[in-house]
């Protein structure tokens, strides 16, 4: 069915929310105020989904989208909004999903760091099929094809270009699905994280990449952020913004200091090794065995004490009889759940910082925080991914459930 629509606002995920006839109505690649021509291809219960035929009404925050593939691959959802437009609506977002899923209203004043909004990427997988190379096309799993990535590093796209080079020769290996780079812009990691029928990747198609891809035989990259160096291997995760890691670190550890901290899902140390400078003892929690031993190794390198426990989160602290003064927390997209903000409660550390990249989990941890006596101090709206819909947020907590009881019970 085709019609005409008003975009009301934008949602998480990248789509614009507009309504027929009461019914809700999704539809990607619109902004906010502008009357669309839209189809509808699949109708829900609760709600319609459509494509973009035409924008009738543009809004003036409407511009030209940086990149030539923009609305046919799937990688990108606000190239055509101006980037500090995108930064508002993101704010806006993210306040609305922790109304309607935390059920709790963040303050007013929620800080915005931002950088370059172009080149940022130091870490990005691409997919091959037919012997071509690119990403995924919208709401599809078929190739479009890409020569040229500008969200990501200059490196990155010159293994891309490398790649590409490679890939009509007889020697490629046809049963690569997908590729990683990842990059501190002098070298760059090469990962291969699927392929058909799972099969292996004999070491010489790596000594291959070598010769143009400096760093591809190398087991590590060395990453240097935040005041350190980090090893960071091929199975271990690192932050994907190579303008806004220092600052992200800043903001998370802004004000902490005292006895004894803990960074759960710490990874190879971005945070624990700077808080090892502010406490006198650091316990770092993570589950993967990759990053825990490049978290020993660069915190012994760098000459700090911090104690990595390989553990589950919600294991460590169920362990826990005392409390800790500092607990930062940066899961995945999946949030803490249940059995981690079970303990929280149960400890409650004076601070608790939130490192989030999805407000949907975020505000469902929030809500069950804050009704257990946590209060926000500040949010800071760390915007790692430009011109795509993730929010990376960071929340500082402060416990008063002792003072509001002492209050309840004086009252």
């Amino acid at each position: 069915m085709v019609t005409e629509v008003t975009v009301e606002r934008l949602v998480y995920g990248g789509e614009g929310l507009a309504r027929v006839d009461g019914r809700v109505v999704l539809v990607p690649f619109v902004l906010p105020g502008e009357r669309v021509k839209v189809e509808i291809y699949e109708q829900a219960r609760d709600y319609h989904r459509a494509r973009l035929l035409e924008v009738l009404d543009p809004s003036p925050h409407r511009v030209q989208p940086p990149c030539e593939h923009f609305q046919k691959c799937g990688g990108c959802h606000y190239q055509h909004a101006a980037y500090t437009y995108q930064l508002e609506l993101k704010r806006s977002i993210l306040i609305e999903t922790c109304r309607r899923i935390g059920k709790f209203a963040p303050p007013d004043s929620v800080r915005i760091v931002s950088g370059p909004d172009l080149d940022y990427r130091n870490r990005t997988q691409f997919h091959i099929d037919r012997r071509k190379v690119g990403f995924h096309r919208v709401s599809s799993h078929r190739l479009c094809p890409v020569r040229r990535c500008p969200i990501s590093s200059p490196m990155v796209n010159q293994a891309l270009a490398v790649l590409w080079r490679m890939i009509p020769h007889p020697r490629f290996p046809d049963f690569i699905r997908v590729i990683e780079f990842f990059t501190n812009e002098n070298q760059v990691q090469v990962n291969v994280l699927e392929t058909r029928a799972d099969r292996r990747v004999a070491r010489g198609f790596f000594e291959w990449c070598a010769r143009e891809i400096p760093g591809a035989l190398e087991p590590a990259i060395e990453y240097p952020a935040a005041g350190h160096l980090f090893r960071v291997s091929h199975r271990s995760f690192f932050q994907v913004n190579r303008f806004l890691i220092d600052q992200l670190v800043d903001v998370a550890l802004e004000g902490a200091a005292g006895q004894w901290a803990v960074d759960l899902y710490a990874g190879v140390g971005l945070f624990s090794l700077p808080m090892a400078t502010r406490f006198a003892r650091v316990v770092a929690v993570e589950t993967s065995a990759s990053a825990i031993a490049d978290l020993r190794f660069n915190a012994e390198r760098a000459g700090l004490a911090v104690e990595a426990v390989r553990s589950t989160a919600d294991l460590y602290l169920s362990n826990l009889g005392s409390t800790p003064d500092f607990v930062l927390a940066d899961p995945p997209r999946a949030g803490l759940g249940r059995a981690v903000v079970r303990e929280l409660k149960r400890l409650h550390p004076r601070r608790l910082v939130l490192v989030s990249c999805n407000p949907a989990t975020l505000a469902r941890d929030l809500g069950a925080l804050l009704s257990a006596g946590y209060e926000v101090a500040s949010v800071s709206l760390v915007d790692l991914f430009p011109h795509t819909y993730h929010i990376e947020s960071v929340w500082q907590l402060e416990w008063r459930g002792d003072t509001v009881a002492t209050m309840e019970h004086t009252g």
